[in-house]
């Protein structure tokens, strides 16, 4: 009996100690719920957005570079000056520039002359002097065909004859010039200069016996009387001078030959070679003749127009790089680099101008975020010189094509509007900016911190309130999200309540935006 009395008393203090248990574990339990921290589903609207780095650049740059290789005459910029379109930048030698204009317009000028005769119709005169010019060459043709005429051959005969008695002329002329000095002249000569030698001597004496001025005069002629003496006799000694008669007698005998050769030509008759070229002669003047009458060809015509347009053509060419001599700015801006100095010879970049006014903020975004980019999305843009500005703009251009082709990472390029008016505008500062990727109105969101994500799975939950106070997990469709707010898409209603998981990290929940955003 005591023993089970003493089981009965076990029994009941097990099953006390069990109701006790649960009925803590309940409280505890109510009191959890009851503590939990929570917050309410409701409507609104959402962003997301994402940051990014990058520059502010001109949408407008230019490097001035020189045509050709010149002197510069004038440097009319420095560096940092701001220029209008239009404005001298650097003026470049012309010496040469304007010599080929002026050939070019010559040139010009002349092809233009040669059509305009091409293309005027052929005068009276023109026709009359072709006919004559025709007229003469058959003549000669036939004249060759025909042979030589008793006349001709008469003539060629007289020419001969007439030659042949001009030879004899000479040869007699030289042969009476060879014999005209005699001994007789020689002794003469010489018995003349005795006698002077003789007169200069008894003068000498005198001179000397009596020296006066009528003596020493008496002495200069007689000394005077020898040397003329002695010169005739030199001359009679040498002999006559037949030089111009044996010149006479030469030519003579060319013309002799030259005549027997025409007189030979013209016993032979015309050659092969003679009729041939009278006949080309013929055909060339009846070419002429027909041009005149008929005008000229469509290929004449073509040919002399297309020599027209090669010399405008040069003449344009001629010009331009004359005008490109002087390197003017194309748009309003301001020099950031001259590469020249006056008087030295410039072969390549001169000036380097950009368009202030122009500037944008240029990013760089990777290829896999560049999907979350469109068209006029809102930015919010700071400059790293002054971090504590901020400037609304929007994406007015992106890239088509990669920025760095050779680069393992591939981005592209960004623009965003910047107007900013009274700050410095220095080119290259680096700029921050923060995008408008998304947006969404009226639609339900929870606080980041009541979504559980089940990263395994791909899963999303959160724990809502029930009726009684407690907490029941309901899996949910999310959608997008920024740095406070989730998007719920489905299995929650508005003014739900929810448990908020505060040891959960929100980040976790979507994982990260473009450029590590929210």
């Amino acid at each position: 009996m005591n023993k089970k009395r003493w089981l009965a008393i076990g029994s009941a203090f097990t099953l006390l100690a069990a109701l006790l248990l649960v009925s803590c574990t309940a409280t505890n339990n109510a009191t959890d719920d009851q503590a939990a921290e929570t917050a309410v589903a409701f409507t609104g609207d959402l962003s997301a957005s994402a940051t990014a780095s990058g520059q502010l650049l001109p949408q407008s740059e230019a490097v001035l570079t020189a045509s050709s290789v010149a002197r510069v005459t004038e440097l009319a910029v420095r560096l940092g000056d701001v220029v209008q379109p239009g404005d001298l930048l650097v003026q470049l030698d012309t010496t040469t520039l304007q010599f080929d204009v002026a050939n070019a317009e010559q040139s010009l000028a002349l092809a233009q002359a040669r059509l305009d005769d091409l293309l005027a119709p052929a005068t009276a005169a023109d026709i009359a002097s072709a006919e004559a010019a025709l007229a003469s060459a058959q003549a000669q043709l036939d004249d060759l065909l025909a042979g030589p005429s008793d006349t001709e051959i008469a003539l060629s005969e007289t020419a001969v004859s007439s030659a042949q008695a001009q030879l004899n002329a000479s040869v007699a002329d030289l042969n009476s010039s060879q014999s005209s000095v005699s001994q007789s002249q020689i002794t003469a000569a010489e018995a003349n200069l005795l006698t002077a030698q003789q007169q200069l001597d008894r003068a000498v004496e005198v001179n000397e016996d009596d020296p006066n001025e009528a003596n020493h005069q008496a002495r200069l002629q007689a000394e005077q009387a020898v040397a003329n003496a002695q010169a005739q006799l030199d001359a009679l000694l040498e002999g006559p001078d037949v030089a111009a008669s044996q010149s006479s007698v030469a030519a003579a005998s060319a013309r002799v030959d030259g005549s027997q050769i025409d007189l030979d030509s013209t016993l032979a008759g015309a050659t092969a070679a003679n009729i041939a070229n009278a006949e080309a002669a013929v055909a060339q003047q009846e070419a002429n003749l027909a041009d005149l009458l008929v005008g000229p060809t469509h290929e004449q015509i073509r040919a002399a127009e297309a020599e027209v347009t090669q010399a405008e053509l040069n003449l344009a060419d001629a010009q331009e790089a004359l005008a490109d001599a002087a390197i003017v700015a194309p748009f309003a801006g301001v020099v950031t680099a001259v590469y020249v100095t006056e008087g030295e010879i410039a072969s390549g970049p001169v000036v380097e101008l950009v368009d202030s006014s122009s500037l944008e903020v240029v990013l760089s975004v990777d290829e896999v975020d560049i999907g979350s980019f469109d068209l006029g999305q809102p930015a919010i843009v700071t400059l790293e010189a002054w971090p504590e500005r901020e400037f609304e703009s929007e994406i007015v251009a992106i890239a088509p094509s990669a920025s760095d082709a050779s680069s393992s990472l591939v981005t592209y390029d960004v623009h965003l509007a910047y107007q900013a008016d009274d700050l410095p505008t220095l080119i290259g500062l680096t700029a921050n900016a923060n995008l408008i990727t998304a947006q969404r109105e009226d639609v339900l969101l929870v606080p980041n911190a009541a979504i559980t994500p089940d990263r395994a799975a791909g899963k999303y939950y959160v724990d809502v309130q029930q009726s009684d106070g407690s907490f029941r997990q309901v899996e949910v469709s999310i959608g997008l999200r920024d740095g406070e707010n989730t998007q719920i898409t489905a299995g929650l209603a508005e003014g739900d309540i929810l448990r908020l998981v505060t040891s959960q990290p929100t980040e976790d929940i979507s994982g990260p935006g473009p450029f590590g955003g929210g």
